[in-house]
């Protein structure tokens, strides 16, 4: 790529601790955003719930979750 071969040479015209914070941003980069993308939805939590089921409604369960999230 191109446009990579210009960032790298970029960088090398940086002083030495410019470079470092680079070299520390693209770590960052790399372990909070760069992580494979899940092709699924997980759903752990389905029957969590199941226990309340004879308890109450879904719309019961809609207005509680409002009262919790406070509007």
């Amino acid at each position: 790529m191109k446009t990579l071969d210009e960032a790298v040479e970029a960088i090398k015209e940086l002083p030495e601790e410019l470079q470092s914070e680079v070299r520390d941003f693209a770590r960052f980069l790399n372990a909070t955003r760069a992580r494979p993308k899940q092709k699924y939805l997980r759903q752990t939590w389905a029957g969590a719930l199941r226990e309340y089921r004879d308890q109450y409604t879904s719309l019961e369960l809609q207005k509680k979750a409002l009262e919790w999230w406070g509007d």
